[in-house]
């Protein structure tokens, strides 16, 4: 075949729009009931040669054996469906450990293909009518509170109070491009915006997890999953080194340092480990000057940074509780047709709770975490 045409500034920027939206990758969900049943769906990552085939992917419950569909839109976001409402109204949602509150769309915006709720149609829905909106690092969302079943897997939280958006201007082309319509938050209660409930609280509540726990495999070119209740031992190697939570709110962490190679590149002392945001992120100047230490050039005044696919370029290690966590250069580039831009992006965060450095997606890939409620910690091991 010839050659692909070179990409375009707006193609390259509707890249990063997928990319720094919101997230790359909850590719299944696994919940594990009172009971002790799991409920498994899984997913294929699509070979690097059908990326933009944006595929449909059956996926089968093990417990039930009820068929779902998750979607993979060009290996760069991910997301899993729920349902809300009685009889079920299925939406696909971002597992987004950095917020608490779960909100979805009543409304699309226009020539879009979200799926929305009407609360119309079901017969479990009760009305509260509050006022919502919440800020998010690519945007604010707004709308009002409802009342209604929620069904994650096989797991139901009964009258849960959750969000109805109706304007996602905010979000910009992010979320005209993106696959997923809404967020579900895995944060703690402390940042839910207006004190609501978590979902993750409501499940605790409801008795339905057998460990307050919740672990995500984010598979390169391969299977992941998001377990609620445990954690998945044919995911990980060896053991997990558990780090404490500096704060309860993200998933908060004290972080010893970050090295670009040997030479510690940053001032911040906090990271947080967050699956809904695709990339790494730190303050804005030291991730210029990372950038510069790699060799990698700017897109213009963008942020973003393009470097070779085989650039002569150290190591990242990000050092939490003790231990050193490691990224080479295949692992912290987004790889695309042949070009390679630096999966990292700068964000300024004012104190008190930043300066700081998010774990995103491009670590995640590497690390199978483990994040321990009742423990209030981390556990990070290598996945397999």
């Amino acid at each position: 075949e010839p050659p692909a045409p070179p990409r375009s500034a707006r193609d390259w920027l509707l890249l990063f729009c997928k990319m720094l939206a919101v997230v790359a990758g909850v590719v299944a969900l696994v919940a594990r009931g009172a009971s002790g049943e799991v409920f498994r769906f899984k997913l294929k990552r699509l070979e690097k040669a059908k990326r933009r085939m944006r595929s449909k992917v059956e996926v089968r419950s093990v417990g039930s054996g009820e068929e779902i569909i998750i979607k993979d839109y060009e290996n760069a976001e991910y997301y899993g469906s729920i349902s809300v409402g009685t009889p079920e109204q299925a939406v696909s949602v971002i597992f987004d450990t950095g917020s608490s509150n779960l909100w979805v769309p009543n409304k699309k915006p226009r020539l879009s293909a979200h799926s929305t709720y009407a609360h119309d149609e079901s017969s479990t829905y009760a009305a509260n009518g509050t006022t919502f909106a919440i800020q998010y690092g690519s945007g604010p969302v707004s709308g009002f509170y409802s009342r209604d079943n929620v069904a994650v897997g096989d797991v139901t939280i009964i009258d849960y109070l959750f969000a109805e958006v109706d304007d996602t201007t905010g979000l910009g082309a992010s979320y005209m491009l993106g696959k997923f319509d809404g967020i579900l938050g895995l944060a703690w209660p402390s940042i839910s915006v207006d004190g609501v409930p978590t979902p993750l609280q409501a499940m605790i509540d409801a008795d339905l997890l057998d460990e307050n726990c919740f672990a995500f495999s984010l598979g390169d070119e391969a299977d992941g999953e998001l377990v609620f209740g445990g954690v998945d031992e044919a995911k990980y190697d060896g053991d997990f080194d558990y780090v404490p939570l500096s704060s309860k709110s993200y998933w908060e962490v004290t972080l010893d340092d970050f090295l670009v190679g040997d030479a510690s590149a940053t001032n911040a002392t906090k990271a947080i480990v967050d699956s809904g945001t695709s990339l790494l992120a730190g303050p804005t100047a030291e991730v210029a000057a990372v950038a510069a230490q790699l060799g990698a050039k700017e897109v213009g005044s963008t942020g973003e940074y393009f470097i070779s696919c085989d650039a002569d370029a150290p190591d990242l290690t990000f050092t939490l509780g003790g231990n050193a966590y490691s990224l080479s250069l295949s692992e912290y580039v987004i790889e695309d047709e042949g070009e390679c831009i630096l999966g990292m992006s700068g964000i300024d965060i004012p104190a008190p709770t930043g300066p700081l450095w998010i774990l995103g997606d491009v670590f995640m890939r590497k690390y199978y975490v483990k994040f321990d409620i009742d423990g209030e910690q981390i556990g990070i091991a290598t996945a397999v």
